[in-house]
């Protein structure tokens, strides 16, 4: 097969750079990476230096390229941009696409799958979730610091998912602990459910994970932004546990208590954030449904600021 992986940054260089430590040299599967810049420019020079809990490697794909048009069609391509760059970055592999093209994206948010199949509707798209904490240290290099390391992908119909076993295979063999889903928007929405007050929460009160659940009031705050996600899913017919909140509010207290979310890294670097996938949708998704959110909507007021 041939591999893309769109986006080298945390996400996409961690389980990009087991693909091809696995894989590039094998004969078995084509790896590319589609980076960007002097991150691309060093990967290219001296591969991309991967910093995990598990050790520390150099991933060598077999391409790493920032025009994707130069390559042909692929076989899986892996989207792990952020979510606000995901139209533009589809854009550029239409002519790598074809109807046997697997497509997943591994971004925050629960909508890629139906935006990617806005603009590449020829590909055969499933959705994916992943768990993790990396980021980009500099230019060729990733560090990975916390997080599951789980990656999960799938549909929700259970009579045409097994089809999607070999890439299952494939992920499991290269060391990437992946699971295939039949009811991957539950899966997607779990995730939601942490990431979207988790994130909105710390990027506008600039505090840490350990700071946020030490603070009374931060954490009350916190659980009722989950509440309110729950209250929005329900009302869009997705299965939460009835103590998904609770369970969730444990799997923060399990992480180190200075962690940051990527989207309270991205607002303190002056970047662009993900606020638009994670605080306005779910804004958005209660006045659909008629759900309030009082508490998204002030935190979405501080956000824009």
């Amino acid at each position: 097969m041939r591999i893309a992986i769109v986006g080298i940054g945390g996400v996409g260089g961690y389980f990009g750079g087991k693909l091809a430590g696995r894989y590039a040299s094998s004969g078995m599967h084509e790896i590319i990476f589609i980076a960007r810049g002097e991150h691309l420019r060093k990967i290219q020079k001296n591969g991309l230096q991967l910093y995990t809990r598990e050790g520390v490697y150099i991933a060598w794909p077999n391409v790493a390229t920032d025009d994707p048009s130069e390559h042909g069609i692929f076989d899986l391509v892996f989207f792990c941009v952020k979510s606000y760059s995901l139209e533009d970055a589809a854009r550029r592999l239409k002519e790598n696409i074809s109807r046997r093209t697997v497509v997943i994206p591994l971004l925050n948010g629960v909508d890629s799958a139906l935006r990617l199949s806005a603009v590449l509707p020829e590909a055969d798209i499933v959705s994916g979730s992943v768990y993790i904490i990396t980021f980009i240290e500099k230019p060729g290099v990733v560090i990975q610091t916390q997080g599951a390391c789980r990656l999960t992908f799938g549909t929700d119909d259970p009579q045409t998912v097994s089809r999607y076993t070999p890439i299952l295979q494939l992920l499991v063999e290269s060391g990437i602990d992946a699971h295939l889903s039949d009811h991957i928007t539950d899966i997607l929405w779990k995730k939601y459910l942490m990431m979207c007050p988790l994130g909105s929460l710390t990027a506008a009160t600039g505090q840490t994970y350990g700071r946020i659940l030490q603070d009374e009031d931060l954490r009350n705050r916190l659980a009722g932004l989950m509440r309110e996600v729950t209250a929005v899913a329900k009302a869009l017919h997705i299965r939460l546990p009835a103590d998904a909140v609770e369970k969730t509010m444990d799997m923060i207290g399990r992480f180190s208590f200075d962690a940051k979310t990527s989207m309270q890294l991205d607002r303190e670097r002056g970047n662009k954030t993900e606020v638009d996938t994670l605080t306005a949708y779910l804004c958005r998704k209660g006045r659909e449904t008629g759900i309030p959110t009082p508490l998204h909507d002030e935190v979405l007021r501080q956000l824009d600021e």
